[in-house]
């Protein structure tokens, strides 16, 4: 008898003596262990673990020479599983041990009611012990263990699953049909038509194991940009893995394509009230200090929400007295670019409702807006679409293949622009939170029935035109408390907020949990952190101290709260603001800061 089949022995024998499985069901001749390497001595054979959560060790272990490690992290709740093949209205017993904090082991697919017990704390090794009736016509199951979002690594071992068996399940066939879509800079989504009997594919990049998921589809990162990339994909189940599929090739686009090229390492964004007055009082172009690197005129506004139609002129000088002439206006603008400065215009705001819901109005939309950028000779576009400009219409599940005609007219409106004006178009973004990170919970509606259809809108918006997009500011501010990657809730105001929003943008995320649809990391330079200047700005102030704490997680993993990054980005581009107008009544705190900031 080899080292597992003997631990497996000693688990019936132990169950039987405390007379567990007489409990679950009357043993037969028929009962046997169905488990297949649950004392894991060979390594995780026959065990698939979500997010590569998961090791065989050596030390501590239950018995034998080997055990189970898995490790959550902050949206990941480290579950090792293997499905099994049994028989219809039949009784089985499972058991395991275990220690660490929180450690589940379940059964799932059972025909009647799933089953899993818990401990919230195994100090030593605890045993877990449950039992399950199959369905009329159940033939697999899935036995599991998994521990908690967050919290830290627990061990599993002797895992056994005793009962009738079932047929053996059969190697499923290649998968065919793998497509590859249109590639990022550092990214290739890929999907492929499903193969019978799967319950999981590898994903392979020029030979390399790179992914194992359960869907058709994946995105595989941390790719180089203007490189060519071989995939295959493979189908698994408990009986083994398929051969492997064609190949399909893509090459990455290349890197640092968006416009902005010439921007300094670390820039200074702000909104300039240029339409209009408002409690913060007028500034003009020329009294914008040096400190801005990107200054985004607020704004142009659609003659109604579905015209496409963007107008923009100066605040009148009947509500704006001290505004300068159109010609002051336009001479002041070139004075900034000739400082190397950038100058945009910005679409939409709180007020500025745009839906391009028709070819027609996305027509009209790039039309418009060239007109302004001609007449003011402008460096590019940014987008501040808020409200409800951007909703996903049910079903639109996808960020890499959107199917809403406000976000697939917007999508195609912007490349014209960039396509018109070139290389050196600067394209900005400027969501609120909801719209980005509550793609992380649920994405739209769909089958997150009920929620809010704007929830991660902007997702396939910047996944899109991620190789254009100069800078991605979400606005931190007039929000409610965001969930980070460490599945843990941060409110406005201080450091963690910020690191925990801009830590998801640089890392990338599961949209809506599925592990088949990650959203890939944004690129630093491409990343700027949206705050208002002041209190009387924007829900969300945050001082000083607390801006700089945020730059310092970030940038040097030094002075970090209770958050910890996946990683540490001294190419962050910097902070944007609303507004330059807001900073100058406050007696220009924020841009003052981040000049005394500025790091190398």
């Amino acid at each position: 008898m080899d080292r597992t089949g003997f631990k497996a022995a000693l688990v019936a024998v132990a169950l039987a003596a405390s007379g567990l499985l007489a409990t679950a069901h009357s043993a037969t001749a028929a009962d046997t262990e169905l488990a297949r390497n649950g004392g894991f001595e060979a390594g995780l054979t026959g065990w698939s673990c979500t997010a590569g959560s998961g090791a065989a060790v050596t030390s501590p272990t239950h018995s034998g020479t080997s055990a189970l490690k898995a490790t959550p992290a902050g949206n990941d709740n480290a579950r090792c599983s293997q499905t099994v093949s049994v028989k219809p209205n039949s009784d089985y017993s499972l058991s395991g041990w275990v220690q660490g904090g929180y450690v589940y082991l379940g059964a799932s697919g059972t025909g009647t009611t799933d089953v899993s017990t818990w401990t919230g704390s195994a100090t030593s090794w605890q045993q877990l012990s449950t039992s399950f009736r199959t369905g009329p016509s159940t033939t697999q199951v899935t036995v599991y263990t998994h521990g908690w979002y967050g919290t830290s690594a627990y061990h599993a071992d002797d895992i056994s699953l005793v009962g009738p068996g079932g047929d053996p399940a059969t190697v499923p066939a290649a998968p065919t049909g793998l497509r590859a879509g249109a590639p990022g800079t550092t990214s290739v989504p890929l999907d492929w038509t499903a193969s019978s009997g799967a319950t999981g594919y590898h994903v392979y990049r020029d030979g390399t194991r790179v992914a194992t998921v359960t869907g058709t589809s994946a995105t595989v990162g941390g790719l180089t940009a203007s490189t060519t990339y071989s995939f295959r994909v493979s189908a698994v189940n408990e009986a083994g893995e398929s051969p492997r599929s064609a190949a399909a090739s893509a090459t990455t686009a290349p890197g640092g394509s968006g416009g902005g090229a010439d921007l300094p390492a670390h820039a200074l964004v702000g909104y300039l009230h240029a339409s209009f007055a408002n409690g913060s009082g007028y500034t003009r172009m020329s009294d914008v200090p040096d400190s801005w690197d990107v200054i985004n005129l607020a704004f142009g506004e659609p003659t109604s929400a579905t015209s496409g139609d963007i107008r923009f002129g100066l605040c009148p000088v009947a509500e704006c007295p001290n505004a300068e002439s159109a010609a002051d206006f336009k001479a002041a603008i070139k004075a900034k670019q000739a400082a190397g400065k950038k100058v945009l215009i910005s679409i939409g705001g709180a007020n500025g409702q745009v839906q391009l819901a028709t070819t027609a109005a996305r027509d009209a939309f790039v039309s418009s807006v060239s007109k302004i950028i001609d007449e003011y000779g402008l460096d590019g576009l940014d987008i501040d679409f808020e409200g409800h400009s951007l909703s996903l219409n049910t079903g639109d599940t996808d960020f890499r293949s959107p199917t809403t005609p406000v976000i697939v007219n917007l999508i195609s409106a912007i490349r014209n622009l960039k396509a018109k004006y070139g290389s050196d178009f600067v394209l900005t973004m400027a969501p609120e939170t909801f719209f980005v990170q509550l793609g992380y919970q649920y994405y739209g509606s769909g089958p997150w029935g009920g929620q809010d259809p704007r929830a991660g809108a902007y997702l396939p918006v910047i996944h899109a035109l991620r190789d254009d997009l100069t800078l991605l500011h979400v606005q931190d501010y007039n929000s409610g408390p965001i969930m980070g990657l460490d599945n843990q809730y941060h409110s406005m105001g201080g450091a963690d907020f910020h690191i925990a929003m801009t830590d998801m943008l640089l890392t990338g995320f599961p949209v809506a949990g599925d592990q088949s649809k990650v959203f890939p990391a944004l690129r630093p330079e491409q990343v700027a952190i949206g705050l208002p200047a002041s209190t009387q700005a924007g829900n969300g102030h945050t001082v000083p101290a607390e801006v700089n704490k945020a730059l310092d997680c970030l940038t040097k993993k030094t002075n970090c709260g209770s958050y910890t990054t996946h990683g540490t980005w001294p190419a962050l581009r910097g902070l944007m603001t609303w507004s330059i107008n807001w900073d100058r009544f406050n007696q220009w705190e924020f841009s003052r800061n981040f000049d005394a900031y500025r790091w190398s």
